[in-house]
């Protein structure tokens, strides 16, 4: 294999593929990256087994053919060349990759050894919005579990349906969800669960593209980006019925300025118990004290003014899962809706449009 390409043009490429490629693996082919030199294009792949990219970019092809070179060790050499013509040729003692008065040899592995990939059914593809695709991923992915141990919690339910896309995340203490109508053409409703790296992966190639290619295929999860594709293996589990997790219920209702509770969360939440991240919201007429405690550090507190009349009740959260809806938020007020200090509390956006955001937070009893 012999070819010629832009350093900018696989440097782009290059960089997509950082997440797919694992840093620690038992199967040493899969931190390699897949090059295939055709026509006049190249071809790129890499895969984890559950997550793999195929990307393209223009080049001059002297000599058609297929190699594999380690992926991150390749986009630290092309990333740090000047700004010119990469040359990438490959003979019986290795593969060669030189730039302007750069040269150097990298070893490679069989191109033999590198996964087949399935290919799209070509039969059920469903073109979404991407701007849409974006927002809910963002609103949803930090909420999914890393405990392996309830597998189908390591990912989200995404749920394709006319006139609709729904995408929920949830790891059992908190649960995210995000609905967006959408002028959409699908035959009949597609639900299914993919996976938290996947949803990482699609945040980041989702980028300028207007709209996101989708199929669904018996085992795998095709989206068409750009001409970028992006498969997943599908999470084989029943998700959580999350209807039933919201609550209907809560009739005491606070509205906060997103900045002003994110900063009083914050600072409060300096000299919480390391372990719990506690915080308790002390609610009275007219003011919430967002507190805290540990016998490490000491205690803190800061009041903000709202507009409530209710009986007074005390309930507390985990700091952190506060503060990661408002990070992802985009209006300037958000309401809070409780029924008791021990039911769980309902959090949304005031005055959103396009999308409907729906956070619920689980209590804590300290």
């Amino acid at each position: 294999m012999e070819l010629v390409v832009r350093k900018n043009d696989l440097v782009r490429e290059l960089q997509l593929f950082q997440g797919i490629v694992e840093r620690k693996n038992t199967i040493p082919i899969l931190a390699n990256v897949l090059l295939e030199a055709s026509g006049d294009q190249l071809t790129l792949l890499a895969t984890d087994l559950e997550v793999a990219l195929k990307s393209r970019c223009a080049a001059a092809i002297n000599q058609p053919g297929s190699l594999t070179l380690p992926a991150k060790k390749l986009y630290e050499i092309v990333k740090a060349l000047p700004d010119t013509d990469v040359r990438i040729e490959s003979d019986k003692t290795g593969v060669r990759v030189s730039a302007d008065r750069f040269d150097a040899r990298i070893q490679t592995l069989p191109r033999e050894d590198f996964p087949t990939l399935p290919d799209a059914p070509g039969t059920n593809r469903v073109t979404l919005p991407s701007s849409a695709l974006r927002e809910m991923v963002a609103k949803t992915q930090f909420a999914i579990t890393g405990e392996d141990t309830r597998y189908f919690l390591n990912g989200a339910k995404f749920v394709v349906k006319p006139g609709s896309l729904t995408l929920v995340a949830t790891d059992g203490h908190r649960l995210a969800l995000v609905e967006v109508k959408s002028d959409i053409e699908v035959g009949q409703e597609i639900g299914v669960i993919l996976p938290k790296k996947t949803l990482l992966e699609l945040g980041r190639l989702v980028g300028d593209a207007e709209t996101v290619g989708f199929e669904s295929g018996e085992n795998h999860l095709f989206f068409d980006v750009g001409g970028r594709t992006l498969v997943s293996r599908m999470i084989d589990g029943q998700f959580p019925a999350y209807e039933r997790v919201i609550p209907k219920g809560n009739d005491k209702l606070l509205e906060f300025e997103r900045e002003r509770l994110t900063s009083a969360v914050k600072r409060v939440a300096l000299l919480s118990n390391e372990r719990s991240r506690a915080v308790k919201f002390e609610i009275s007429s007219g003011k919430v004290e967002v507190t805290s405690s540990s016998s490490e550090f000491g205690e803190a507190r800061e009041q903000i003014p709202v507009d409530y009349a209710e009986e007074a009740m005390t309930i507390s959260f985990n700091a952190q899962y506060v503060l990661d809806f408002l990070a992802v938020v985009d209006t300037d007020v958000v309401s809070l809706s409780l029924k008791d200090e021990v039911s769980q509390a309902l959090m949304k956006p005031v005055a959103t449009e396009g999308y409907d955001y729906t956070y619920v937070i689980m209590p804590m009893r300290i």
